[in-house]
Order: C-alpha cells, then structure tokens, then sequence
C-alpha cells in the first residue's frame, strides 16, 4: 500500500484558517477529485467538518479520537494505524489531512503530492516541515493561475518508521 500525503499550502506552510482553506482554486480542486478517485481518503475530523460531507467516489475514512463521534457515510477510526489496516489490501490511500494528521502521517507516508502558492497567507494550522533526510523531490510543475502555485513530488528516500 503506498501512503500519500496530499495538501495545498501557502509559501509558509498554511493549510488553513479557521477550519477554512483560505484560497479558492478550482482547477487544484479538479486535480485533487482525479488523482484521488477510486482512492481511500483518511481525513481528521476537523477536516471531515469543513468539508460538510463524504466526497463521492471515495472511501472516506475519519480519524478522530472521540469514541461516539458519528460520520454518515464515513467509516469512524480512532487512530492512524487504525486506518492503515482498514486500507492494507488497497494500492494506494490518500491522507487528506488536516495538521494533526499530516503530523501523524508523515513517518509513514511514501510520497508528498504538495499544491504550493507562491505567496504566504494568514492562518492558523500548518504542513509540517518536511525532512530532507527522509524525501527527494522528484516532480515539479509550475502552473500560471490567478493566484500561481507549483505542484511538488516528493518521494521517500529512506525507509519508512515502520520498516527500519
């Protein structure tokens, strides 16, 4: 099973405000529905919330830590692993984040597929800092836009937490 972090930032590593993604690009939105179609999503709550709803075509799975938290439609986990195992016999699963879970995840994930603005942004939950050690970036592509961005690949370089 291959683990991908998926995440739009700003320049300073903002994913979002106020449980808000504080940009509107619809044509990353379009991106995001196609690589991840067919694809499980392991998302945070607080992420669950702001979208409002499962996204269709998708395994949505929410990882919260409250035990009587319901999700219509989702699958309710209470931990990463937890996900992971749901997902085992999948060739790829998507965490969507919010913060807490890309924190959570990053040990584990195999490839970073980041949507990056040029410009910084105010907000109030981040990407975590991505270990050089650990990724390589082996894609990027720069996108003229309303508001331009970069679509970066970063591949694991060294072995997963979990294999060493």
């Amino acid at each position: 099973m291959e683990i991908i972090l998926i995440a739009a930032m700003a320049a300073n590593r903002v994913i979002g405000n106020n449980n808000r993604i504080p940009w509107h690009l619809p044509e990353e939105l379009k991106r995001f529905k196609t690589v991840t179609w067919g694809h499980p999503l392991l998302m945070g709550r607080k992420t669950h919330e702001s979208i409002g709803r499962p996204l269709p075509g998708r395994r949505n799975i929410v990882v919260t830590r409250n035990r009587k938290y319901e999700a219509p439609g989702c699958e309710v986990v209470h931990s990463l692993e937890q996900a992971y195992a749901r997902c085992k016999d999948e060739a790829k699963v998507f965490n969507i984040g919010g913060e807490q879970l890309y924190r959570q995840g990053l040990d584990r994930a195999d490839t970073l597929l980041l949507t990056v603005l040029e410009e910084p942004v105010a907000g109030d939950a981040y990407f975590p800092e991505i270990p050089p050690e650990r990724f390589t970036l082996v894609g990027r592509q720069e996108i003229e836009a309303a508001l331009p961005y970069s679509i970066l690949t970063y591949r694991r370089s060294a072995m997963r937490v979990d294999q060493e």
